[in-house]
């Protein structure tokens, strides 16, 4: 059983940057895509991005395209997700998730574990 543990959220201001990662444990890491997403209170959780299982695969939300980078390293077990150029907009808990597969989806459901997320604050 997969263990996912995020790391790096913050109050950060408009403009500014953070860098989030997720520490997983448990089963083969690099046989499984990645994802992340975001929730502010009231709304459904949002897809923010993903990653496959290799790494060669990578997709984004139009709202962060641009801005947001994923990446992974299978060797330490972790994936990243570099913000640049953070709007209050992106204000919300994230959550890291894995998917059993190589291959990523932007639909939450079909993800299998997921950490217990880090807030997110970007001040205007």
């Amino acid at each position: 059983q997969a263990q996912l543990v995020e790391s790096g959220g913050g109050l950060v201001q408009a403009g500014g940057s953070l860098r989030l990662s997720c520490a997983a444990s448990g089963g083969t890491f690099s046989s499984y895509a990645m994802g992340w997403f975001r929730q502010v209170p009231g709304k459904e959780r949002e897809f923010v991005a993903s990653i496959s299982g290799t790494g060669a695969s990578t997709s984004y939300a139009d709202s962060v395209k641009g801005r947001f980078t994923i990446s992974r390293d299978n060797a330490k077990n972790t994936v990243t997700l570099q913000m640049n150029g953070l709007k209050p907009e992106d204000t919300a808990v994230y959550y890291c998730a894995l998917r059993r597969t190589f291959t990523t989806t932007k639909v939450p459901e079909r993800y299998d574990y997921w950490g217990q997320g880090t807030q997110v604050t970007v001040s205007s």
